[in-house]
């Protein structure tokens, strides 16, 4: 549900027309090059057919097919422009992935209701450890990424603490204090903490009011979506799966009818089951089969390469919060922030020689640019194209940007100028 809400906002459907511009001449920034928008009427089919998928999934009606009419476009969306990339836009991008995989449409949904072998009946364990342990590195990796020097310090979120939220801590706090303390100090703690306090059953209660506190506080500081609510609703995955049948028996008679089923769930074929008592191999259990050894594999694997690619900068080299080269799949929420004194933009023609320089963020709807030496590079080809159309001939790009990460001294990030 709160994927279908997602796409007309932040996903962009009720100003596609603005976002893809379609005829006119825009630089754009794909994840890969061969990558281009659809004509726009097109683009509205691919949004159409995502919305139709994520309500699909919602609903549980021919569910592995909606988890690919959600999961392709969507993939295709967030590839098309590195411009938008973010963590949570790329973490509702990895859950559709994984429901994919997953039988979660046995309970309350449509497919349920066509075909009774699915109502009404057992997953098997593993959809729910992927999905608790995505969770689980989403808070602890971003707390790992907290231990920065500039978030223990409390230069990263320096202003926030001047926000009405706050007002309750500054009446004993100062507003330095309010920003080490909670801002910075509560943010390390609750993610460093909140995954292994929701997996234990005596930590629970605690966990979900703090964890259900913070991201109610989050989306009234931040710009972020459906992220606050997406994440609020990931907390009862880990409570016991049960939940939903307990509370709908003390719901009143007269209004179960309206409720998910509160009956014990039916035996599943894709789940392995032992009788109480017996031995994990012993008379009368049943042997995992190739699809439980393939959910095994994937599970495995999966949570391996999660745990890998937060880590996994030296492929790109270099300082990761930086140049940036594998940020988005780093869970560093919030570590840094970027202001820019100079961005210049110089043009050269390759056979006069004549100089001009270019508004920086012509032909294009996105400054993010600025920060990454990979859009530097397609940005720049794109317009050494585009400006052969204005009687530039062999046209030569060169930047010269400044950058302050964290409100520190101003610091040139790239540089190419002509003669060099």
């Amino acid at each position: 549900m709160l994927m279908a809400l997602d796409i007309p906002q932040e996903r962009g459907l009720s100003y596609l027309d603005h976002k893809y511009l379609d005829g006119l001449q825009v630089c754009r920034f794909p994840l890969f090059d061969f990558l281009e928008p659809l004509p726009l009427d097109w683009m509205y089919l691919v949004y159409t057919v995502m919305l139709l998928g994520a309500l699909g999934i919602m609903l549980g009606f021919f569910y592995r097919a909606s988890c690919l009419l959600f999961l392709v476009p969507y993939w295709y969306v967030f590839l098309l422009d590195k411009t938008t990339w973010n963590n949570h836009s790329y973490l509702y991008g990895l859950f559709g992935f994984q429901l994919l995989f997953m039988n979660a449409n046995r309970y309350w949904s449509v497919d349920g209701l066509r075909n009774p072998q699915k109502r009404n009946a057992h997953v098997p364990l593993w959809n729910y450890t992927v999905l608790r342990m995505q969770v689980f590195i989403v808070y602890f990796i971003a707390g790992i990424k907290k231990l920065d020097a500039d978030w223990v310090e409390g230069y990263s979120m320096g202003n926030l603490a001047r926000h009405w939220l706050f007002s309750p801590f500054r009446l004993v706090l100062s507003e330095e204090m309010t920003s080490l303390l909670v801002v910075h100090g509560g943010g390390l703690m609750l993610d460093l903490t909140a995954g292994f306090l929701l997996f234990l059953d005596a930590t629970r209660p605690v966990a979900l009011v703090f964890v259900t506190y913070f991201h109610c506080m989050n989306s009234q500081l931040f710009s972020i979506g459906m992220f606050s609510y997406t994440m609020l609703a990931t907390s009862p995955l880990f409570c016991y799966p049960d939940w939903p049948r307990r509370l709908a028996a003390h719901v009143p008679t007269c209004l179960r009818g309206l409720l998910p089923p509160s009956e014990p769930p039916q035996p599943s074929s894709d789940c392995v089951y032992r009788e109480v008592g017996q031995q994990r191999q012993g008379k009368g259990a049943r042997r995992p089969g190739l699809r439980q050894h393939l959910g095994a594999i994937f599970t495995v694997l999966y949570v391996a390469e999660q745990f890998f690619l937060p880590y996994s900068h030296f492929i790109t080299q270099g300082y990761n919060n930086w140049t940036n080269g594998l940020y988005g799949y780093s869970w560093d929420m919030m570590v840094h922030s970027r202001s820019h004194q100079h961005v210049k933009i110089t043009y050269r023609d390759g056979l006069t020689g004549e100089l001009g320089y270019l508004n920086p963020g012509v032909f294009t709807q996105s400054r993010r640019w600025k920060d990454h030496a990979d859009m530097l590079k397609q940005y720049a080809t794109c317009l050494s194209h585009l400006l052969q159309n204005y009687n530039i001939s062999e046209p030569e790009i060169y930047f010269d940007i400044w950058v302050s990460i964290n409100d520190r001294f101003q610091q040139r990030l790239a540089t190419h100028r002509p003669g060099d």
